[in-house]
Parts: C-alpha cells; structure tokens; sequence
C-alpha cells in the first residue's frame, strides 16, 4: 500500500521536469542561458538556506573534505548541464529535448560499463541500438538521407551532449558516494555551481540578464518549482520504490512534454516524433527490462539522480 501512495512523487517530478523544458524553450532569446542559470540558481540556493544552511554548517567537517567533488558534480548537473538545455532551446522543439532528456538512464549505463567496469547487459546493447535508430528518424524528420544531405541539428546535438553530461554526473555520484546525501548534498552542489557561474552571469550582455515581467516568472518556476520542489518529490520517490522502478517514469517526460508544448508552445507534434520517440523510449525501456550482463556477471543499473 505504501508503494502505491508513492508513485505520485516520481509522477509530479516528471510533470515539474516537462515544465521546466516547456520553460527552456520560453526562455530562448528572451534570457541568455548564463542569466537564467545563474538566476535559477541565486533562487534555489537562497530556498534551501531556510532549512539546509544550518545542518550543513553544523556538517561542515565532513562536507568540507568533498568540497571539490561537490564543485565538479554542480558545474556538471546544475551549469553545464543546464546551460546546454537553455542553448539547445533556441534550435530545437521541446519535443525533441524531451526525448534526449530521457536518453540519460540509458547513457548513465553506457558509461558505467565503460568507466566503472560495469558488465554490459543484453538490453543495454539491444536496447543502444534501437534508441540510436530511433534518435536518427528523430532529429532527420522521418528523413534519415537528410543527415548525410544537411547534418543534424544545433539544438538535438547540444541537447545529446547536455544527457551525456547528466548522465556522467549520475556515474561520478555512484562512483564516489560521498557521505553527505539529500538535500545538503543538493545544497553544495547549488552553492559551487553558483559561484561558477558568476564570472558567466558578469560577461552576458546587459539586455540578456535584464529582470523583467517576461523572464522572472521564467526564473520562479526554474529556480523554485524546478530545482527544489522537483529534487523533493524525486528523492522521495526514489527513497520509497528504488531508483530503477523511478527511472522508468523518464519515459514519460516526452509525452507530458509534447502535450505542454502543444498547448503553451503551438508546437506541432507529427508522425516522424511519435515514431522516431517511441523507437528511443522502447530502446530505453529495453536497457531497464532485460538486464541480463553479456556475460553472466551481475547486472548494475545506477542510480538515476534528479
């Protein structure tokens, strides 16, 4: 019974990440994407200080021996990861960055066999495969000859590198399992990727970090709905069912997202992103099913981090 009242928290996490894509696309042209990552994060940290700045001082021994791995772990989720998604939102759908996004648990396990020594599962080979065709359809327009005519897209190519760098992120906090979890280890991640991005805020030009009634519902929902009431219902989520049975609501961020972009966005949805999108969603489903290793070592799936 329990299970079952929990699976609202990966749901709504899910519903608050198609936002914050919906969000992404809004902000193109609108906000420079060092300006509103810097903001969204000015905003997020300031949230959590109300309840995390006193714990995490009284913390402070063992967090300050990570305080480097929380640097690389906030420059990778929270600036560059970010920033990416907000480049990516200028040349593609959000349709499209949704299907990417939910590329990361497949690519989170591609890495890990490659850097962790992870065995590769049946379904992580089966399933590549099918996403990477799927992904052609996709970003080709149902067109896959169009690649070699007219290559990919700006946006589907920053939005690839943007889920490889999440889904790096994922592996490096698998890897080095630091002992400060949840919300103090969201919280210095937040800190140090603010304070990188400030010298990025200082050198975007003054029309595109300017505050104004288009972009501060933009940053509101990015720095509040986005970064700490998403956060909240994931880790709850994943403390409850486990991250696997979590991962497997990823695979329903591009249909919330393409009905949001539909109805916010006046994006159409055609035939070539129901194809192409379930092809890559299926490719994923299959790297979670059939975990089977290659060769009879037991299977590892890591952990999907929000």
């Amino acid at each position: 019974m329990k299970n079952k009242l929990a699976f609202p928290y990966p749901l709504f996490a899910i519903l608050l990440w198609s936002g914050n894509v919906i969000v992404s696309r809004m902000s193109a042209h609108t906000i420079g994407p060092e300006a509103i990552t810097f903001y969204r994060l000015l905003l997020a940290v300031f949230l959590m200080s109300t309840f995390v700045a006193v714990p995490a001082w009284r913390n402070r021994a063992v967090i300050w021996p990570h305080l480097g791995q929380f640097a690389v772990l906030g420059f990778l989720a929270m600036c560059l990861f970010q920033c990416l998604s907000y480049l990516a939102a200028e040349s593609t759908t959000a349709t499209n960055m949704a299907v990417f996004t939910a590329l990361v648990p497949l690519l989170t396990v591609a890495l890990s066999a490659a850097l962790l020594k992870d065995m590769p599962t049946v379904g992580m080979i089966g399933g590549g495969i099918l996403s990477l065709l799927g992904l052609v359809y996709l970003v080709s327009a149902g067109d896959p000859a169009a690649l070699a005519r007219n290559g990919v897209h700006l946006g589907d190519l920053l939005m690839f590198l943007a889920a490889l760098v999440y889904a790096l992120y994922g592996v490096l906090l698998k890897r080095w399992s630091l002992p400060v979890a949840g919300w103090q280890s969201t919280y210095m991640q937040a800190l140090s990727a603010l304070a990188i991005m400030f010298p990025a805020f200082l050198a975007t030009p003054s029309p595109m970090r300017s505050l104004n009634a288009d972009t501060l519902p933009l940053i509101a929902y990015a720095g509040g709905l986005a970064s700490v009431v998403l956060p909240f219902f994931w880790v709850r989520g994943v403390h409850i069912l486990g991250p696997s049975r979590c991962a497997v609501f990823m695979n329903l961020l591009p249909i919330f997202t393409a009905l949001g972009a539909i109805v916010l966005l006046g994006e159409p949805v055609r035939l070539y992103h129901v194809i192409g999108g379930g092809a890559t969603l299926a490719g994923v489903a299959c790297a979670k099913i059939f975990s089977r290793p290659l060769r009879g070592a037991p299977a590892v799936m890591p952990e999907i981090v929000e």
